[in-house]
């Protein structure tokens, strides 16, 4: 399974950023999807997650500011991320959990204030 992150990029504080993770293989369906983010000297954590029917999770500092969704007919999973802070300047990887976990290449995200 090869998971496909884009996205990311520089933005200012208020400004949205819209990421994108794709893969291949029908598989993606049922598969429970989420967005990790690790910043600088930091380990790497949940941001958000979303299971196969379309329940999602949020951490608690991007609720109301990051939405999640997924298209099973593009293999894709989305995050919408608006009023950016600077706090949510990091590396941003999206997951794929099945019997075991799949990760993506990871794409920067950098807001600056």
């Amino acid at each position: 399974v090869q998971l496909q992150a884009s996205g990311g990029g520089l933005a200012q504080a208020g400004d949205s950023l819209r990421l994108s993770c794709t893969t291949s293989g029908s598989i993606f369906r049922i598969a429970t999807m989420g967005w990790y983010r690790q910043a600088p000297g930091n380990q790497r954590d949940l941001v958000a997650r979303i299971t196969s029917g379309g329940s999602a999770v949020y951490e608690d500092s991007v609720k109301g500011r990051f939405t999640i969704s997924r298209d099973n007919v593009k293999n894709a999973v989305y995050l919408q991320m608006n009023r950016l802070k600077p706090e949510d300047t990091a590396v941003y990887y999206c997951k794929m959990m099945l019997d075991r976990d799949y990760w993506g290449q990871g794409t920067l995200v950098t807001v600056s204030s």
